[in-house]
């Protein structure tokens, strides 16, 4: 059969999808086992592209500084306002894309995404005070940043079926790390240009991956089956009903794993340049070890977890113990020329080992027409535990040894409870009303 997709399409399993072909009429089509190539990289450029938004600029704060005349409260509201509007937004633009389709939110979010750059590398070349300008141009990156990777991740789920879709979350898994590996180096790079350089990078990368996605992927069924609102949200609370207690310690889980890593971060940031006196790039490319780590046991783990679906939750598990242990060996470590550096890697590789898995589950845990809404919660929780890691940490002290005892002890307890109370079969069974 044939119709929007393009390609004969054999049947696989009972779960059909509708779409309409040229002609007008109604087609059937199912979920593919496999992707291309070339739509995987456009799937995983949208995560890619979102993580720059913050880490891309961190190296350049100094200037800021220094050019803006402004201190490092309001440099880092910078970070706050991109950071609140795509948490806030998140589980809207989840709804929405469950209404209307995923492409149709995720190619305008990175449009604004980069037309937020612009604007605030454009008001730092144009304006005398360009400050508050360049705030507006991080909100509007901030909207369009809570329409991207949480619906890539909905995407792959809704045009894939059976055991690569592990893998292929874990490839998007491995984007965001790589991302997050490349960015302080592309900033410090850029920035050698001019301070407000990094600004059009958004933009140069942003519109591209825009019209790839808009382009290159062909969303099945785009907008659901027509339910109407009412109907919409009695399949939602269903979902929460049945399965409302393995996907919120899930949500859990995914919170405090990203709020120790990025906690971490800015532990070994501070240290690198206090204790080990590395500065510019060379800090960069340390700070990138643990999560190049991260961004490669993602990928590994994926790949491992193809076929092996039933060990899902022991990977989380495995995970958080990894975690946990390492935070432990940090202050114990910190001397030793071995053990610091296999603790921060460790780390990395606990945190990696622990995504995939569950992405897997929460994407896994609603049907295609309610999976927007589920995955986009995940995300805003996702994006909060990234800011609350740092100032948490800050706020406890990097001195204290107490703070990675006590983050090592929450990790623990993620673990177990995960171990308790977090049911795959029900996760991954759907429709939650059965």
């Amino acid at each position: 059969m044939t119709g929007e997709l393009g390609y004969v399409c054999p049947i696989l399993d009972s779960q059909y999808l509708r779409t309409i072909d040229q002609s007008g009429e109604e087609d059937i089509v199912v979920r593919r086992q496999s992707l291309g190539w070339m739509e995987l990289a456009i799937l995983g450029a949208v995560p890619f592209v979102m993580v720059l938004g913050n880490s891309m600029l961190i190296p350049v704060f100094p200037k800021f500084e220094q050019v803006l005349d402004i201190n490092q409260v309001k440099v880092g509201l910078l970070v706050t306002a991109f950071s609140l509007p795509a948490g806030l937004l998140i589980p809207f633009s989840g709804i929405l894309s469950d209404r209307i389709g995923r492409k149709l939110i995720i190619a305008p979010a990175l449009v604004l995404y980069g037309l937020g750059g612009l604007v605030a590398g454009i008001a730092s070349i144009t304006m005398d005070k360009p400050f508050t300008t360049i705030l507006i141009g991080r909100v509007l990156q901030g909207l369009g940043a809570g329409g991207t990777y949480q619906l890539a991740m909905a995407l792959t789920a809704d045009l894939i079926t059976g055991d690569k879709l592990t893998r292929y979350l874990g490839f998007l898994e491995a984007s965001n790390g790589l991302g997050k590996v490349v960015s302080p180096i592309i900033g410090s790079l850029v920035a050698l240009i001019s301070w407000y350089a990094p600004f059009f990078v958004y933009g140069i990368l942003a519109f591209p991956v825009a019209a790839a996605v808009w382009f290159g992927l062909h969303e099945p069924n785009p907008g659901g089956k027509g339910e109407s609102w009412s109907q919409y949200f009695t399949t939602l609370g269903a979902i929460v009903s049945k399965k409302g207690i393995s996907l919120g310690i899930a949500f859990l889980i995914g919170f405090l794993a990203l709020s120790v890593l990025f906690g971490f971060l800015s532990y070994l940031s501070d240290i690198l340049e206090q204790r080990f006196h590395l500065q510019g790039l060379a800090k960069g490319l340390a700070l990138a070890v643990p999560v190049s780590a991260m961004a490669a046991t993602s990928y590994g783990t994926g790949v491992f977890l193809e076929k092996r679906r039933h060990l899902l939750k022991g990977a989380l598990i495995l995970g958080m113990v990894m975690a946990a242990i390492a935070l432990v060996l940090v202050p114990l470590g910190i001397n030793h020329r071995f053990g610091f550096p296999a603790a921060v890697v460790i780390l990395g590789m606990g945190i990696g080992m622990v995504l995939p898995p569950l992405n897997t589950l929460i994407t896994a845990a609603a049907s295609q027409d309610e999976r927007g809404v589920v995955t986009s919660v995940y995300g805003t929780v996702r994006f909060f535990g990234v800011a609350v890691g740092p100032p948490a940490f800050g706020a406890i002290g990097f001195q204290h040894v107490g703070l990675f005892y006590g983050a090592g002890a929450l990790a623990v307890a993620a673990a177990l409870l995960g171990y308790l109370l977090i049911d795959p079969q029900r996760l991954m069974t759907y429709p939650a009303t059965s």
